[in-house]
């Protein structure tokens, strides 16, 4: 389940998860105000946190790869700074080794550093 954080500074997104991203999240949270941002010219600054395990379900999956490349892909040059907040050791991993095919710079962070995280994204 994917929330919408609404006390984000200005010209920033915020989500907060909780359990498994499902399609639904992708569609209905995520990728909406991103698409608003992207279409508006604007720079995407996302702050996303994760707390307790995250998964995707396979619909999840599916539109993760659909938003990474309608949103990411297609529009690489919006995408300024994506700060990823997470505890998770596997996931905080795979953004080290993996974060270069991400749009923009993206930087993680532990839980306790929310705040780092959010002040990064909005400098």
């Amino acid at each position: 389940m994917v929330e919408r954080l609404g006390d984000m500074p200005d010209g920033t997104l915020g989500f907060r998860s909780t359990g498994a991203l499902d399609a639904d999240d992708y569609r209905d949270v995520i990728a909406p105000p991103i698409k608003e941002v992207v279409e508006g010219g604007g720079k995407v600054r996302v702050l996303f946190v994760v707390e307790g395990n995250i998964h995707e379900t396979p619909g999840g999956v599916v539109e993760d790869i659909k938003t990474g490349a309608g949103l990411g892909a297609a529009h690489h040059a919006a995408w300024e700074r994506t700060a990823l907040v997470t505890d998770q050791d596997l996931v905080r991993k795979a953004v080290r080794m993996l974060g270069w095919l991400a749009p923009g710079e993206v930087k993680v962070f532990a839980l306790d550093e929310t705040e780092a995280a959010r002040d990064w994204v909005s400098a």
